[in-house]
């Protein structure tokens, strides 16, 4: 069955037989006086890191084994059209905590015009900010981020500042060892190892992600797990070192699949299956190598081709996301901080800016639900390079040498049918003029309101800054 959603006609009946289950965000119970209250559901976010679109079998692989995750996938809903808002870390995962884009909140660059946030950086993800964990936490959830952060190192914009009440992992990238800063361990704001164990560390979350859901079993909760893996340099534990078929990369892949299982597991056990929606993405396209694949689609990490910023999304939340479900309508990570927020009983800030959806429609398979988004824009650190709109990416000139690897030299305009083209191969923009007309008008709407290169958006906010930062050290 073609279209936006595919799905067996076996799930076709069991869905239209459930269909007013299918429409709740969370599920009934009665309260002591016999009445019905609404109970909240958990929420859990796996989020790896450098993982391809191309690295899961169940979408496409078969190089990795990734059994739980693929019966996560069969158990609920795959996303073929979700994005992340940039091709490198901290922008992508500003977006998800904020549902903004990042020129928006100011973590497009760092304090050097890097992409990315260094140790001892003096930016970071600003407090005024209103992260979907501050969100949760106000609806009276238990709240953890256990994992790599990336959004700011110093005291300031740690997750125990932005939201959260529990914090293990590591503040930056693995790949940032220096000698006088060893990459540290944490927990909330010590450090308690420099330098971590990197080959413990997916084990170590994955246990800290259980504690965590144990404690909180009586009560709502909403656990980030933003894994170290499968960023270079790839590590594995013991158990699974040497043991897949696709060298580091595939055993480091496996035993993120590994944690997903376990997680899985550990809410069967406590009764917590149908009352958690457990979702899983990575933050950004694979480097394309030492393993890694974003096959079908063109690019990699780091640039505004689809390989770079589409990727895998899965969600699985029983008797709310149908099962064996495909959705092909275009959403992204902005959407995530105004959909926890919708089914929790709050809302978005509306004091600010949100570029974000509410996406439950889409989610939850409502009939004739639509991605709620006229336009997505696709920027590299300051440069806006490509809009989508519907089927249609409109690849922009680009006025100067893009930086770090993922490097290319002017392009002319390009127009793609995504539809057709995943691969980004065939220019349609002198048989469509009007598309690329409606397109560049959207461009010029973005560049007005977030900024392109030099010209800063009416609309941006300033990141966090701290004048004299301190490294995080063992004490």
């Amino acid at each position: 069955m073609m279209g936006r959603f595919k799905l067996s006609r076996f799930n076709f009946i069991k869905i239209a037989a459930s269909a007013v289950i299918l429409t709740l965000p969370g599920y009934a119970v009665s309260d002591v006086n016999g009445g019905v209250k609404a109970t909240k559901a958990n929420y859990i976010f796996i989020f790896a890191d450098d993982l391809g679109y191309g690295d899961l079998a169940c979408y496409g692989s078969t190089n990795n084994r990734t059994p739980n995750i693929d019966k996560m996938a069969k158990e609920g809903m795959r996303f073929t059209d979700f994005y992340v808002t940039s091709g490198v870390c901290s922008p992508s995962r500003s977006s998800l905590m904020t549902g903004c884009y990042p020129r928006r909140v100011g973590l497009h660059i760092d304090s050097n015009d890097k992409w990315v946030l260094f140790p001892n950086a003096k930016k970071g993800l600003n407090p005024d900010e209103i992260t979907v964990a501050e969100i949760l936490k106000k609806q009276g959830y238990a709240t953890a981020c256990i994992g790599k952060w990336h959004l700011g190192d110093q005291k300031e914009f740690l997750p125990t500042r932005q939201g959260f009440d529990y914090y293990y992992g590591i503040p930056y990238s693995n790949d940032m060892n220096r000698k006088a800063i060893p990459l540290p361990l944490m927990i909330n704001e010590q450090v308690i190892q420099a330098p971590a164990d990197q080959p413990a560390l997916t084990q170590n979350y994955t246990r800290q992600a259980i504690k965590f859901i144990e404690e909180n079993k009586d009560r709502p909760f909403f656990l980030y797990l933003p894994h170290t893996m499968v960023h270079n340099p790839l590590q594995a534990s013991a158990q699974f070192k040497d043991k897949s078929a696709n060298g580091r990369y595939g055993d480091a892949v496996e035993e993120v699949d590994w944690s997903t299982g376990e997680i899985l597991k550990k809410l069967k056990q406590l009764g917590l299956d149908d009352k958690t929606m457990v979702i899983f993405s990575s933050d950004n396209g694979s480097t394309g190598h030492r393993g890694g694949s974003n096959a079908p689609l063109r690019g990699t990490k780091g640039n505004t081709d689809e390989g770079g910023m589409r990727v895998p999304f899965i969600v699985r939340y029983p008797g709310k996301v149908p099962a064996s479900f495909i959705c092909n309508e275009l959403a992204s990570t902005i959407d995530i901080l105004p959909t926890f927020a919708k089914l929790s009983g709050a809302e978005a800030p509306d004091d600010r800016i949100i570029d974000g959806k509410d996406i439950w429609p889409l989610i939850s398979a409502r009939k004739d639900a639509k991605s709620p988004h006229q336009a997505f824009f696709y920027y590299h650190t300051t440069q806006l390079q490509a809009v989508r709109s519907g089927k249609w990416k409109l690849i922009l000139p680009l006025s100067e040498k893009k930086r770090g690897w993922a490097g290319q030299e002017s392009a002319a305009l390009k127009l793609v049918n995504l539809q057709k083209d995943i691969h980004e191969d065939n220019d349609l923009s002198k048989q469509f003029p009007e598309v690329v007309e409606k397109l560049m008008a959207l461009a010029v709407t973005a560049r007005a309101d977030l900024g392109d290169m030099e010209k800063d958006g009416a609309g941006q906010r300033a990141a966090g800054w701290v004048e004299n930062p301190t490294p995080r050290l063992l004490k």
